[in-house]
C-alpha cells in the first residue's frame, strides 16, 4: 500500500507501465466530470468515478482484488479506509468473484487506519486488502476516482 498526493505521482511512475497514463488521466479529470466508467486503455486501465457518503467505522467491508491495482484518489471531500495485509483476511464473508475481481472478508483483529483528503491518494495491490469509504469522525460527501489497474 502507497498513499501520497497527485503531486507526488512521478516517483511511482515505475512501479507499473500503466501508472503514468492512470496519474495523467487524474491530473486532467475535471471536477465535473461524469460519474461512472473512464475508459484510459481499455480493460487494461480504466476509471471508475464515484460519489457518496461516507459510512460509519462499523460498517467496514474489506475487500481484496486479483486481476487489477486500485488507485483511489479523493477528488473532494475525506474519507478513511481501513488497511491490513492480505495474509491478515482469514475470514471472507463473500467469495472472489472473477467478473467482479473482488472478494470480502471480516474484519481483522489489527488494521491501519488511513484518512484520505482531497488530491491525496492511496495504491492498494492484490497483496492489501482495504475497506474503504468510511467516515473520517462524522459522515461527509466524497467524490472519488477509483483507477483499476491490471496487474
Amino acid at each position: 500500500m502507497i498513499a501520497d498526493i497527485l503531486a507526488q505521482r512521478h516517483r511511482y511512475s515505475g512501479l507499473c507501465s500503466r501508472f503514468d497514463a492512470a496519474f495523467a488521466f487524474l491530473e486532467l479529470l475535471p471536477a465535473g466530470a461524469a460519474l461512472g466508467r473512464h475508459d484510459i486503455d481499455g480493460d487494461n486501465c480504466f476509471a471508475l468515478v464515484q460519489t457518496y457518503s461516507s459510512k460509519p467505522l462499523a460498517q467496514a467491508k474489506f475487500e481484496a482484488h486479483r486481476k487489477y491495482i486500485d488507485i483511489q484518489f479523493i477528488q473532494s471531500g475525506a474519507e478513511t479506509l481501513l488497511w491490513a495485509p492480505l495474509s491478515a483476511l482469514t475470514v471472507t464473508t463473500e467469495p472472489y468473484v472473477e467478473e467482479r475481481d473482488v472478494a470480502f472478508f471480516a474484519t481483522p483483529s489489527q488494521f491501519t487506519p488511513l484518512t484520505l483528503k482531497t488530491g491525496e491518494f492511496a495504491i492498494f495491490y492484490p497483496t492489501d486488502g482495504h475497506a474503504p469509504c468510511l467516515e473520517c469522525g462524522m459522515a461527509s460527501e466524497v467524490r472519488k476516482v477509483v483507477i483499476k489497474v491490471r496487474v
